[in-house]
């Protein structure tokens, strides 16, 4: 998503208490509400709490009648059973949020994290790979997470099975990080349940869903964007040519983060994906020396604090025909396919600013969907 400068005065701070915690939740749980939409709502109004009492109107103004924000007793049910479960919210701006995910645009406003907190403030590498993962693939995955391991670096991957179930196991006892896409509570795929009890145990397991949400096919590109935004540097050790390991190479990539891959036979569908890489320009992997010399030397990571909204000078508001109009250019640029947000801009010859608030009303209205990586859809 594209980074807009919102002109208000109030600083994007931290929730101090469990009310302030809960009203946070109760945003972006709220229906139609997405990240960007968070963050924009927060920005103008200045707090969760307001931001909730202007949704129906904001709704209203989009066409959706008889907007209710999510319940009060919705969110307390979240807040209480993520508890039980022995998690805790991890808010941007706090300090245990991770300082790599502040670079990232979409980067989530809360998640779910279940065991060592720590391991969010040590550097971090990203390996992912194919489910369907040949016995070398696994192999390798495990020989690069346990030497990687070794030398310091905190191993991050999705708790699939195959490459990341390999690269977890790998590095257990040195630290690894398993985003998920479901439920930070919920065990998916049920053949790594021992392997997701250990993460909690030794490492860390983190999701932004909902506690007791169940995964769809959905969740899994929009939970590529934290794995890779946690990480210095990402590893495809085997994937082939279309699939979610390059979906993170992608997001790897606009986040600025460093994509190495290791190579495969030609012949082998399963590495055709990190040929490919290679081909484009990817650092290609040997061993863990090849991905430690392609970093810089391990440095402290200092917390950044989350910058403040740059002033704007006052523009004329457009009145309901030239909104009309705006919403028409929109819809009429945008098909099924995602188009980047930036793509979109520089059709329009618009700015930043001009149109965030036109998305944010066909979002609630429900005519476009945004998506993780800036790409928006005309829904269908």
């Amino acid at each position: 998503m594209t980074e807009d400068n919102f002109s208000s005065t109030h600083p994007l701070l931290p929730p101090t208490t469990e009310d302030v915690r809960i009203s946070w939740l109760r945003l972006l749980r709220s229906y139609r509400v997405g990240i960007s939409t968070f963050y924009r709502l927060m920005a103008e109004h200045g707090s969760a709490d307001a931001a909730l009492s202007a949704l129906p109107v904001v709704a209203s103004g989009a066409g959706v009648k008889d907007y209710k924000p999510c319940s009060l007793a919705s969110a307390r049910r979240e807040y209480e059973d993520g508890h039980r479960a022995g998690a805790r919210l991890v808010f941007r701006g706090q300090a245990d949020y991770p300082a790599a995910l502040n670079d990232v645009p979409d980067a989530p406003p809360f998640f779910w994290a279940l065991g060592d907190l720590s391991l969010l403030q040590k550097p971090m590498i990203a390996l992912v790979g194919a489910r369907n993962a040949s016995s070398l693939g696994t192999r390798m995955a495990r020989k690069l997470a346990a030497d990687l391991g070794q030398a310091g670096y905190v191993v991050v991957s999705g708790l699939a099975r195959g490459i990341d179930a390999a690269a977890h196991r790998g590095a257990l006892d040195t630290g690894t990080i398993a985003v998920q896409a479901g439920g930070v509570d919920v065990i998916y795929p049920q053949e790594n349940a021992p392997l997701t009890d250990e993460i909690a145990a030794q490492g860390l397991r983190l999701s932004e869903q909902a506690i007791g949400l169940q995964p769809q096919a959905r969740h899994f590109p929009i939970r590529n964007r934290i794995i890779s935004g946690l990480s210095q540097a990402l590893v495809v050790v085997e994937a082939a040519a279309r699939s979610g390991s390059l979906i993170t190479a992608r997001c790897a990539l606009d986040q600025g983060r460093d994509v190495l891959a290791v190579p495969g036979h030609p012949f082998d569908a399963r590495a055709g994906g990190c040929n490919m890489l290679i081909r484009d320009g990817a650092r290609l992997v040997r061993g863990a020396e090849d991905v430690i010399e392609a970093l810089l030397p391990i440095a402290p990571q200092q917390q950044d604090e989350l910058p403040l909204p740059d002033p704007d000078p006052v523009r004329p508001q457009r009145n309901l025909r030239e909104t009309a109009a705006l919403h028409r250019q929109i819809l009429d640029r945008l098909g099924p396919s995602p188009l980047s947000e930036d793509q979109l801009l520089r059709d329009l010859g618009q700015r930043a600013d001009d149109v965030a608030p036109a998305l944010t009303s066909l979002e609630l209205d429900g005519q476009i969907t945004r998506m993780a990586g800036g790409l928006v859809a005309r829904a269908g």
